[in-house]
This record gives C-alpha cells, structure tokens and sequence, in this order.
C-alpha cells in the first residue's frame, strides 16, 4: 500500500500452519502483514515498529478504546482517487434485484435480553404469558397441551455476515468491479443483519467493522477506491475475520470469501478456514483462478464454493449459498 493512502494500518500477527502442500508455492512474507482502516473515519495511522503494543481491532461489543505505545502518523487522502463509475452501481443494483435471500431463522431457544420480544410457544423457558394470544389458542383447544401456552421471548434473528473481498492484483478489471457491485447488492440484501467487510490483498482493510451502520453504495465506493495491486493472501482476511466473530454465537456468524482462490503469498489458508463457524466462497473464474482450492476452504469451513463468470451469475450463486440459512 503507498504511503499516501488514506488507510490507517496496525500490525497483525499471522497464524502459522502445517498440512499437505499446497497446489501452487505460495510466496514466504518477509514482514508481517499489515490491517488498515479504511472505514473513513479519519485520524492516524499506526506504524508497526516493532513495539510491544499494537492496537487491536475492536471487536463487536467492545466499548473500552484501544491502547498502542506506537507513533501516530497523519495520512492525507491520495490524489489515485476518481469518481466512482455509474456503471458499477448499476451493475450492483442489478444484482440486488435478482437476490433472493431468506432472512434469519428465529432460534426457538431463549436468549434472554438479546434481540427482538417475540410471541412464541412455550418451552419451558419463560414467565411472562402473552394472555391475548394464549386465549385465542385456548379458545380452540379447551384441553391445552404444555405449547398451547404463548409466551413473550427476546429471540435474535440476525446473522453477523464478514464479507471477505480480493482487491488484488489479479483482480483488476471486470473481476473488481463485480466484487464491488457484489458487496454492494449483499449489504443492501443483508440489511437488517450485522455487517462487516475487510477488503485484502497482501495486506488488508477494514472497510466496515462488524455491527456499523450499512450503507451499500458507500462499501462499494469504498472497495473501489482501494486500488486493486499485489499478491493475494487468503490466510489474513481469514483471521481478522475469525477475531471480528470471537463474540458471536456461532450459529449466528458466517464469512463470504469473493476471490478467485489464487493464493500466492502468506501461510496456507485452510486450516483457518476450518476455524471459522461456517466459511462460504464466491469464486470468480473469468481468469486465473484456483477452484480446486476455494472447493477445499469451502469443505473446510463447512459451506460451499460456487463459482461465477460474471455478474449475472452472482445472484443466483449468493441466493444458494444463503438459502434456509
């Protein structure tokens, strides 16, 4: 990343791993990789030099600030950044009137204080009796089984979604300009649940942090403006995506990976793959790619790979990859 980007960066340890060779020889990292934020919220930027107290990354549900003892550098805007092309909202409009995505099952299970007061059957869980509904039910049923009791439950009915986007050199182009379009069409989709996006490549950004206000054709804008440069590393977005879930039940919580699989630098992404509650790929075959690869993250991380060859084929390919979940 020059030096005169508008992203803020903190240095992040990267998991070491073993297992079976990779198809391709991924390039070694000499340096740590580096996260920036670029959620646009102005401020400094830290440089990694060696200190002992890199800031972390606040996590959903955090609310004391982070602490570093490194220095703080003032980062103007770069002169690169253009206007966003029309097209590519066009595009991800386009895509967002051809998804299909069922919103969040309701868990029947009682999470006390968390998330919507709902009228549900009873389960043994609860004291407070929705007697309007209970009547009604009663009304039909003179002998009432346990269940023909209506209760008032807070249940949850969001998912905590990461969205993993490859800004990478191999994906110049079209190729960018989809994932772009993606984001923005998923985030309109998704727009009662938690979002996060972390664009990467080598390195990576923060583009929005899990649980911020969502505004779709902003994350687009924000994907387009990171110029697309530099190898691909696949292991790093996985693990800031796996922090940025550490505090979400994992029924709940899900990463989407838009990449064309071509991992050439870094350590081999699978085991973090099998860390995560469930890990879905978005594979853009309309160059180089590696689908053998992107199959195996998928398997590994207990979702499914579907691969695209343009933005006409990525609603029907999210809307699987979200259905009845």
């Amino acid at each position: 990343m020059a030096a005169d980007t508008p992203l803020r960066s903190g240095r992040r340890r990267t998991s070491t791993t073993r297992g079976a060779p990779l198809k391709r020889t991924p390039k070694r990292l000499d340096d740590t990789p580096t996260v920036f934020d670029a959620t646009g919220r102005g401020g400094v930027a830290m440089r990694s030099g060696g200190g002992r107290g890199a800031a972390a990354l606040p996590m959903r549900g955090a609310t004391a600030p982070g602490e570093t003892d490194e220095p703080g550098v003032l980062v103007t805007a770069p002169a690169e950044v253009a206007e966003i092309d029309p097209a590519v909202r066009a595009t991800a409009r386009q895509i967002a009137s051809r998804l299909s995505m069922r919103r969040a099952r309701r868990d029947v299970t009682t999470r006390r204080g968390i998330g919507d007061l709902l009228s549900v059957p009873y389960r043994g869980a609860s004291d407070e009796i929705d007697l309007d509904k209970t009547i009604e039910v009663l009304a039909e049923r003179p002998v009432p089984e346990d269940e023909d009791i209506v209760v008032r439950e807070r249940m949850r009915t969001t998912r905590s979604v990461v969205l993993l986007v490859d800004v990478s050199g191999s994906m110049r182009g079209e190729r960018i300009k989809t994932a772009a379009a993606t984001v923005g069409a998923v985030a309109s989709e998704l727009h009662a649940d938690a979002i996060g996006v972390i664009a990467f490549w080598s390195d990576a950004a923060i583009v929005s942090r899990l649980g911020d206000v969502v505004r779709p054709m902003a994350l687009l804008d924000d994907i387009l403006r990171i110029p697309a440069r530099g190898l691909t590393n696949i292991a790093f977005p996985l693990e800031l995506a796996q922090q940025q879930l550490a505090r979400v039940p994992a029924r709940d919580a899900r990463v989407l990976l838009l990449s064309d699989c071509v991992h050439n630098a870094g350590p081999d992404p699978r085991p973090l793959a099998a860390r995560l509650p469930r890990l879905d790929v978005l594979l853009d075959a309309t160059g180089e790619k590696d689908v053998e690869l992107g199959r195996e993250l998928a398997a590994k991380g207990r979702g499914i790979c579907r691969i695209i060859h343009g933005h006409r084929d990525v609603a029907p390919a999210v809307s699987e990859i979200f259905a009845g979940t």
